[in-house]
């Protein structure tokens, strides 16, 4: 055990106390799963993305950037997990197969999040040739109707189209992956569509279901949130139970406007709950930290999670606040690996381990408006009321 936890003497280790008793692992996290933004472009204007927000210029990514990635994620012990996901539909590029491709010859399990328009017979067929690991499909509604509120010139049975023929292709080819999943945005305007949304992931063969809180980049969704500081702690996952797909689910207030909506999901998605791994002696849980990944945006910048990938403003309970990227380094002028291992890098986190900030999430003083610094003195980025590591933001 020692050895497959890469514990030579005198290595360093991190003991939590969790719900499932202790957790033991070494203090120098392996990098375990890197997020890769193929492109900004998007052939939707969801409400609920980040491009609401930011004043970035977008791009895609070069196919020799990922060449390079694969090249340093090589020489690990063990290769990454690649997950073709950003603030962009990965699959409007046009040499997205081409990166899927590499990155399965270089021995990664693969990831693609897409919204589904563009997931034609052809795409369907080919990715199946490859050997994609896991698709995730995002879906807002169950309805056209529903699901179009959210998702700007989205067309529900053009994805339910072509997610079926997938799985049907998938399943004549007596071939386990793809596995499929589904990331639903859960707010008020379609808290009512959640008791049938299993219902949705069976008839579309999907195992797993990612159901992950709003959070608002825009004014206009600031009322749509359904939580607070009173949000009730889900299991981080529930297990399956018989043929219904694996659920996960955010903190959610539990009270008269949400119950019977959560209930009705749980029932009809007969799953029940698993313990939470998160730390019980922690305030807030970073999974991008704690599990061990990265985030490469569309130009080779790296951040250390999705949420640092761009600059842009959200509201958090209602109260607005300005997030300034981190680029900890640039993949195509540095080596991946050395930018994993910077000072710097590896000093953020350890802070974000022991979730060595200011409670910002339970203030509204002025320091909680960017994430620059707060008041116990720490520098940026600061992450005090990040939603990611309270459970409210799930990410695939």
């Amino acid at each position: 055990m020692l050895a497959r936890m890469g514990l030579d003497p005198g290595a360093g280790i991190v003991l939590r106390r969790t719900q499932e008793g202790l957790l033991l692992r070494s203090a120098a996290q392996p990098l375990t799963k890197v997020y890769l933004e193929p492109t900004t472009d998007c052939n939707l204007r969801c409400r609920t993305c980040m491009r609401s927000s930011w004043s970035e210029p977008g791009g895609s990514m070069d196919l020799g950037l990922v060449r390079k990635v694969l090249e340093d994620l090589g020489r690990l012990p063990r290769m990454p997990e690649l997950s073709f996901w950003g603030f962009g539909e990965p699959l409007l590029h046009p040499d997205i197969l081409e990166m899927i491709r590499l990155a399965k010859q270089a021995g990664a399990r693969t990831e693609l999040v897409t919204n589904g328009l563009l997931l034609n017979r052809s795409a369907a067929d080919r990715l199946l040739a490859l050997g994609l690991d896991k698709l995730v499909v995002s879906i807002d509604g169950v309805s056209p109707e529903s699901h179009g509120q959210t998702r700007t010139g989205a067309d529900l049975e053009a994805v339910r189209k072509n997610v079926t023929y997938l799985n049907a292709a998938r399943l004549f080819a007596g071939l386990e992956r793809p596995e499929i999943g589904i990331e639903f945005v859960l707010m008020r305007r379609n808290l009512s569509d959640l008791p049938n949304l299993p219902e949705l992931a069976r008839s579309l063969g999907a195992s797993f279901v990612i159901v992950t809180n709003v959070l608002p980049y825009t004014e206009e969704l600031k009322d749509e949130i359904l939580y607070g500081m009173s949000a009730a702690e889900w299991p981080r996952s529930a297990r399956r139970f018989g043929d219904s797909p694996e659920v996960r689910l955010p903190r959610l207030d539990i009270r008269e406007g949400t119950r019977e909506a959560l209930t009705g999901f749980l029932v009809n998605a007969g799953s029940f709950g698993a313990p939470s791994a998160a730390p019980a002696d922690l305030e807030a849980w970073c999974p991008f930290v704690w599990e061990g990944k990265t985030a490469i945006a569309w130009n080779g910048d790296v951040a250390p999670c999705v949420a640092l990938l761009h600059s842009y403003t959200s509201f958090v309970l209602g109260r607005q606040k300005s997030i300034r990227r981190w680029a900890v380094g640039n993949v195509g002028r540095e080596d991946l690996i050395e930018i994993w291992n910077k000072p710097e890098y590896r000093e953020f986190r350890r802070r974000l381990a022991s979730f060595d900030f200011a409670p910002c999430i339970h203030c509204d003083c002025e320091m909680a408006e960017a994430n620059e610094e707060d008041c116990f003195g720490s520098p940026f980025p600061t992450c005090g009321d990040c939603l990611w590591a309270r459970g409210v933001i799930l990410c695939p």
